[in-house]
C-alpha cells in the first residue's frame, strides 16, 4: 500500500522537492557585517597597502620572479573580485543597521507617546489639585479668623460681665 506523508501545518504549502543550498539568512547578515567592519579598518587597508606594495615591487623589480607585468592584470583582476563581493556585502550590512535603527526609532517613539501622556496626565493631576487648593484656606486667613472669634468672644464677656451687674440693681 503506498501511503503519502502529509504535513500537519497546512496553513503552509507544500513544498516540492526543493533543491539548493539552505542558510540562515542572520547567520550571512552577521557575517556579511562582519566583513563589512574588517574593510572599513585601518589594518585592513594598511595590510592591503602592503601586499600591493610587495606585489608591485616583486613584479617590477624581480625580473625572474614575475608572474603579473607591469599592466598588472592579475592585480586589478584581484581587486575587481573584492569589489564584486564587498559592495553587496557593505550594502547588506546597511540594510541590517537600518532595519535595527527603524526598530530603535519605532521603539523610541513608542517611549515618547507613553512619556507625553504621563506628563499630561500629571498636568491634568496638578491642575486638579490647584482647583481644589483654591477653597482651602491659607495659615494667614486661620489665624485672622481665630484672631476675631477671640475679640468678639472678649466682648461677649464685656457685655455678659456688665449685665449682671445690672441685673442685680
Amino acid at each position: 500500500m503506498l501511503r503519502f506523508r502529509r504535513s500537519d501545518d497546512l496553513a503552509r504549502p507544500a513544498q516540492a522537492g526543493v533543491i539548493g543550498v539552505h542558510f540562515d539568512p542572520d547567520a550571512f547578515g552577521r557575517f556579511s557585517e562582519g566583513i563589512a567592519r574588517f574593510l572599513g579598518t585601518g589594518r585592513f587597508l594598511a595590510g592591503q597597502t602592503v601586499i600591493v606594495a610587495a606585489w608591485i615591487a616583486v613584479n617590477v623589480v624581480a625580473v625572474r620572479f614575475r608572474w603579473d607585468p607591469y599592466p598588472f592584470i592579475l592585480l586589478n583582476l584581484a581587486f575587481s573580485t573584492q569589489a564584486a563581493y564587498a559592495a553587496p556585502l557593505i550594502l547588506l550590512a546597511q540594510n541590517r543597521q537600518d532595519e535595527r535603527d527603524r526598530a530603535q526609532a519605532e521603539q523610541d517613539r513608542e517611549v515618547n507617546a507613553r512619556t507625553q501622556a504621563e506628563a499630561e496626565f500629571m498636568a491634568r493631576e496638578l491642575a486638579s489639585v490647584r482647583l481644589s487648593l483654591a477653597d482651602v484656606a491659607t495659615m494667614t486667613e486661620l489665624r485672622d479668623a481665630v484672631g476675631e472669634l477671640g475679640h468678639a468672644l472678649a466682648r461677649i464677656e464685656s457685655a455678659l460681665d456688665v449685665r449682671p451687674a445690672d441685673d442685680a440693681t
